[in-house]
């Protein structure tokens, strides 16, 4: 993926600002590759003609809305992340946020006509690419008015927003290695001072702020969030979202991973590599004897080790030290996806595979280029981002997977590559 400076937003996209206060019920979705959240504004501040005016299919609406946790199977209320009794738009309310996997866009505007909302006339702010892909259902089907916004001004508007809402949003572990004398330390954010900005979704964007109208795209990867679940779904089994992060918070990726001592025999000293550090990533798996140790919840952990490396190693630049995806990776995940013996096999596997019907690309996201950041649609925007579709695991076949698992490592040994070239010669 390029560096790119931002360029006026074009293709119907607009301004996440609004001139005028639109009227209830008050929307927005992030439609992603993986997940769509949605958060919903619950007023508190209504009067008693706003109250007689709402009517009872609004009523029904926000009563459904709050009062519930679950939507059917796949619909989740965050109640965790809820932000009570703020002021957004001259108003007082509560902010609701709702997740569901965007592969069930289709049974959400069933739930919605079910609920009588297409009878309504409002607004929906919608970013991510899902705004573009599914924005003539939503309008024909839902017959609202489909604001299509910037997903990097809106994140960026968003964390501003946060950050002035509650002064101790932001954080970082003090002595993070250390889980006895680990402390929650508050961090004083301010958005007037240069970041480096880490969006984790399907995919990875990277963006270097200097305020909420300055910033620009300087890097990102295809092994995000949607990696994760789709290794997941492939080598435990596991359903959804929920079932993944579940299990890898029961697992030990220690098993799965090779380590810096399980090479040196400890710490390796001179460039400073502690021993418990991740040397190959899933780097035990060509080994029948560890794939049958490793248990599913140990996969998980380790999938889920492998992608917040991954992005933690690239964000801070110390990629040259510190990274651990190559070619113990490639063999270790080819073994255990496809069953493959040894290295040759593998080769030979995925030179006859198509990593397409794995890796999810930037058209499958966007409908086509992404013309704002220069992204084609042919490039990978999920590394395994069909897996966590079981029709998609169905047409996958074994070459398939270990051309995909090629191709992930190549793409990001060569990400890695051109960034330390840049970082030398100081190229920004």
């Amino acid at each position: 993926m390029t560096n790119n400076t931002v360029s006026p937003i074009t293709n119907g996209q607009q301004s996440c600002e609004e001139n005028t206060i639109p009227a209830f019920p008050w929307f927005a979705m992030d439609i992603g590759g993986t997940l769509v959240k949605l958060v919903y504004f619950e007023p508190l501040d209504l009067n008693p003609e706003e109250v007689e005016l709402e009517g009872e299919i609004l009523m029904n609406i926000r009563h459904y809305l709050t009062s519930n946790r679950a939507y059917g199977e796949d619909g989740f209320r965050d109640h965790a992340l809820e932000l009570n009794n703020v002021r957004l738009g001259g108003r007082r309310g509560n902010l609701h946020f709702i997740r569901f996997p965007t592969s069930k866009m289709s049974n959400f505007i069933d739930l919605c006509i079910s609920k009588h909302l297409h009878t309504l006339t409002f607004k929906v702010f919608a970013t991510g690419g899902g705004a573009y892909k599914f924005e003539h259902d939503a309008v024909e089907r839902l017959k609202l008015s489909w604001c299509k916004c910037d997903e990097l001004e809106t994140l960026i508007k968003g964390l501003s927003y946060l950050s002035k809402l509650n002064p101790n949003e932001c954080f970082y572990y003090e002595e993070p290695e250390n889980n006895e004398n680990s402390n929650k330390i508050p961090f004083k954010f301010n958005i007037r001072n240069p970041f480096l900005l880490v969006n984790i979704g399907s995919g990875i964007s990277i963006l270097h702020v200097e305020s909420e109208t300055s910033y620009r795209r300087i890097t990102g990867t295809s092994i995000g969030g949607a990696t994760f679940l789709g290794l997941c779904c492939l080598l435990t089994g596991c359903s959804g979202y929920e079932e993944a992060i579940k299990l890898a918070s029961e697992g030990d990726s220690t098993t799965v991973d090779k380590l810096v001592k399980d090479i040196y025999g400890g710490d390796y000293e001179r460039f400073g590599l502690p021993g418990h550090i991740v040397a190959c990533s899933f780097g035990h798996m060509n080994l029948p004897e560890k794939r049958e140790q490793a248990s599913k919840a140990d996969l998980a952990r380790a999938t889920l080790v492998t992608v917040l490396n991954n992005i933690g190693s690239i964000s801070m630049m110390y990629l040259y030290e510190y990274y651990s995806i190559g070619g113990a990776t490639f063999l270790g995940l080819c073994c255990l996806l496809t069953g493959c013996s040894g290295y040759e096999e593998a080769i030979k596997l995925a030179s006859e595979g198509d990593s397409t019907t794995v890796d999810k690309l930037v058209k499958d996201i966007y409908g086509g280029d992404y013309e704002r950041f220069g992204l084609p649609g042919h490039i990978v925007a999920c590394s395994f981002g069909h897996m966590n579709l079981p029709e998609k695991r169905e047409q996958a076949s074994k070459a398939d997977l270990a051309r995909a698992t090629l191709v992930t490592v190549l793409n990001n040994i060569g990400s890695i590559s051109m960034m330390c070239a840049r970082t030398e010669v100081n190229i920004s």
